[in-house]
């Protein structure tokens, strides 16, 4: 029998505008930079793919560690009947300054921004930051977590560390007049961190590393060299300083960690500088305008102002590779793979060794990408096996997706599902560039690669509802991509609805399912889920009966457990009031679409980087107490530590 459905309620409420303001410079209150019409690919694909042509998945090598089947089956029994590997009560939507987990199960806080993870760093003092201790220690905001094992049985743990949010990191902070110190501050709390766990705990070891936004980077590719690419400091376009605004990644087969570069556009200054019409064209299909900046970092280092260095944004906005097993490698940014603002990229391994990587550019009416090796992967562990396989990404082809679906005239942007009962259709890559060779007519390989917005709006490419972290399913190979949400979709001025973003308006986001055989150029999608109140009639769950599923909106990052299951980490803004969490959901089976509520985050965080093994998640709690009103002043949470402390994201382990 059908457990009995309990009424949730649902709050009032959203993503506070100080997030907002210092995670994306307040990019979707903002007139979405993509104004391009691309009318023409998706019209003549309609006719020429089918729409049933499912294609069939090549060979999977998993990029992640074994992931989860959270409960005993011995539990089962007192829970609610649920898929394999998922059997726990789901929790209440809830507004609670803590991680909320189900009965059964137990947390404790792994890292928090300020622990010290290198030799000599001090432990943490709020009021007696340096930039010398933050180099030392865990950095802020920390949103992608990656687990790897070592040869003696401990781990090392890599996460990335978004942004800064000055107003909760300083006391008194002056907006419009910072420091230099508090930006040096900031510098050091960007970027990455290597940590060695053992049982759950950090320990200073000569593996442990910190990345910041002076960190020696090298760039590698087709663009590797461009004039684009070229600045006062570095003549030769192939040095760079420091990775910002690094979102969601991925764990490649080899045992690399790659991290995307998202929002780069707000730290430059003085776009309204620049004259010259195609370069004014080009910073603002990527956002970059107007004249000073929030953090006014320009003040301090004039790689932050146009006037000065025009090229500097240009080597932000890469796909990152790091290999954490060498604290003495130089990171790679990989051109190939295209510059635009980055969730991050999931590689899946073809019958034939070579490797596909699928990526997600996050903001409104973006798109989503695939790049394709021309190498194929060496086996092993080895450091020369590594050196190999992170060559694969500079040599390839890169590709954007054009989606059409398979009832015209049926999506009017209320949601209303289709009266063949499901969203889906079909597609296409369309090849952008392969090495030096450039597809895109009247750009060269260059300019495709450093401006591959502009090169995809000329492709005909579908523009998507802010697509994020999009990950091949470690068995079937079918790719999941998240489409986080998009409040201007068939709004005036702006493209209206369409079949794999039904609905005007979008505050809640949905579910891409692909069947993509990376050896070809078409696919076939289906949406999973199309987010939001499951009374909302614009919802959909695969087909689940949604008086029994929980209300999930603005999914961000995916994951996926041992049993095949996906985990969804959640992103709300403006949406249904409660605070973020992770969710589970059947792919397969009766279950399909039956979404539960695993657990919720502090109130004003977003719930990260998830990972999910059989015994053990985690789960990064991003920017906790960040609600407007509240700052370093007036905290308005005092998690992880309680009592009059200042909240601190942290990475938070929850096992049975």
């Amino acid at each position: 029998m059908a457990p009995e459905r309990r009424l949730l309620p649902l709050l009032g409420g959203g993503r506070a505008h100080v997030t907002c303001r210092y995670r994306c410079g307040d990019q979707c209150s903002q007139h979405p930079p993509n104004t391009t019409d691309n009318p023409t690919f998706g019209q003549a694909l309609n006719q020429a793919l089918s729409r049933r042509g499912l294609l069939k998945a090549g060979a999977v090598a998993s990029a992640a560690l074994a992931v989860p089947a959270l409960a005993s089956r011995e539990a089962a029994a007192d829970l609610d009947f649920s898929a394999p590997g998922l059997d726990f009560e789901p929790i209440r939507p809830n507004t609670e300054d803590a991680v909320v987990i189900p009965e059964g199960f137990q947390q404790q806080v792994v890292i928090r921004w300020g622990d010290p993870i290198l030799p000599g760093a001090p432990e943490f003092d709020f009021d007696a930051q340096t930039p010398e201790a933050q180099e030392g220690q865990f950095g802020y905001n920390n949103d992608f977590c990656a687990l790897l094992p070592l040869p003696d049985g401990r781990r090392l743990m890599i996460n990335n560390h978004e942004y800064v949010t000055e107003e909760f990191v300083f006391r008194g902070y002056d907006a419009d007049n910072p420091t230099e110190q508090q930006a040096r501050i900031s510098w050091a709390a960007h970027g990455l961190s290597v940590v060695v766990l053992d049982d759950k705990k950090p320990v200073i070891d000569p593996l442990n590393r910190r990345i910041t936004l002076t960190t020696p980077f090298e760039l590698r590719g087709p663009a590797a060299g461009s004039e684009f690419l070229k600045t006062p400091a570095d003549p030769t376009g192939t040095r760079s300083l420091g990775t910002m605004n690094n979102c969601s990644g991925g764990v490649t087969p080899w045992g690399t960690i790659l991290s995307g570069e998202e929002n780069f556009h707000q730290y430059f200054a003085h776009a309204d500088s620049v004259t010259e019409p195609a370069t004014r064209e080009r910073l603002a299909r990527y956002g970059i305008e107007g004249a000073e900046t929030d953090r006014k970092w320009e003040r301090f280092d004039s790689r932050w102002d146009l006037s000065q260095q025009v090229n500097e944004p240009n080597r932000f906005g890469w796909i990152v590779e790091v290999d954490p097993h060498d604290p003495t490698s130089t990171p790679v940014k990989h051109t190939a793979l295209g510059r635009f603002k980055h969730e991050g990229a999931n590689i899946r391994v073809l019958d034939d060794g070579r490797v596909a990587a699928y990526m997600g550019d996050d903001e409104k009416f973006e798109y989503l990408y695939r790049f394709v090796s021309d190498g194929t992967v060496k086996p092993g562990g080895s450091g020369l096996a590594r050196r190999h396989n992170m060559a694969l990404l500079d040599s390839g082809t890169l590709y954007v997706a054009t989606f059409t679906g398979d009832s015209p005239g049926e999506i009017d942007g209320s949601g209303t599902l289709p009266a063949d009962g499901e969203f889906d259709g079909a597609g296409a890559w369309i090849p952008l560039a392969h090495n030096d060779t450039s597809f895109v007519e009247g750009m060269s390989a260059e300019e495709v690669y450093v401006f591959t917005r502009l090169a995809a709006d000329k492709a005909g490419a579908t523009k998507m509802d802010r697509p994020e972290d999009v990950q091949p399913h470690p068995t079937t190979g079918r790719v999941y991509a998240a489409l986080t949400n998009n409040s201007d979709r068939g709004t005036d001025g702006h493209a209206p609805a369409d079949e794999p973003n039904p609905r005007n308006s979008n505050k809640h986001g949905q579910v891409l399912e692909l069947d993509d055989d990376p050896a070809g150029t078409r696919f076939s999608w289906r949406l999973l889920l199309v987010c939001g109140d499951p009374a909302d009639p614009s919802t959909y769950f695969a087909g689940y009966d949604k008086s029994q599923v929980s209300p999930i909106t603005c999914p961000d990052n995916v994951a996926f457990d041992s049993r095949g299951n996906l985990w969804i980490t959640t992103d709300s803004s403006d949406a249904l009031g409660f605070n973020d969490g992770l969710y589970a959901v059947p792919l397969e089976g009766p279950e399909r679409g039956h979404v539960k509520a695993f657990l919720s985050v502090p109130r004003g965080a977003e719930a990260c980087g998830p990972v999910i093994e059989d015994d053990l998640v985690l789960i990064s709690a991003q920017h906790p107490g960040e609600v407007d009103g509240a700052n370093a002043d007036n905290p308005a949470s005092h998690w992880p530590d309680g009592g009059t402390t200042q909240p601190r994201p942290s990475v938070v382990a929850i096992w049975r």
